[in-house]
């Protein structure tokens, strides 16, 4: 298993260093990431009011977030090449949750990730 997991990667890594290697001189910018200190501390004041977070343990959860996002988004990248196509669509990123996430939590991600999509679409 781990053979066949090693040997896809390596597949992987080899196709996107030549797609890379086409790609303008845009794409070398490193644009870092994104901070959801804010997000994290009022989500949980919505769940515990009364509970508070460290800086230490934010920025824990800061950089979980991030290296997840980074995860979802190479997965459905890479599903998007392997399918030949040109645009990211929902279904790529949904596909890249369900094989990243483990079941129940996949479920529940794709269903509250719908969920506000839809309600940015009709807002």
């Amino acid at each position: 298993m781990a053979k066949s997991i090693i040997k896809r990667y390596q597949y992987i890594k080899k196709c996107l260093s030549s797609i890379s290697k086409k790609q303008s001189h845009c794409s070398s910018i490193n644009f870092g990431h994104r901070n959801y200190a804010l997000y994290i501390s009022r989500v949980l004041k919505e769940v515990v009011p009364k509970r508070g977070i460290s800086s230490h343990t934010v920025d824990i959860m800061n950089i979980l977030i991030n290296d997840i996002f980074e995860r979802i988004a190479t997965e459905a990248c890479q599903l998007m090449y392997l399918r030949k196509r040109c645009t990211l669509t929902p279904e790529d990123i949904q596909r890249a949750v369900y094989l990243l996430l483990p079941r129940k939590m996949a479920k529940f991600a794709v269903t509250f990730g719908s969920d506000a999509v839809h309600r940015f679409v009709h807002s």
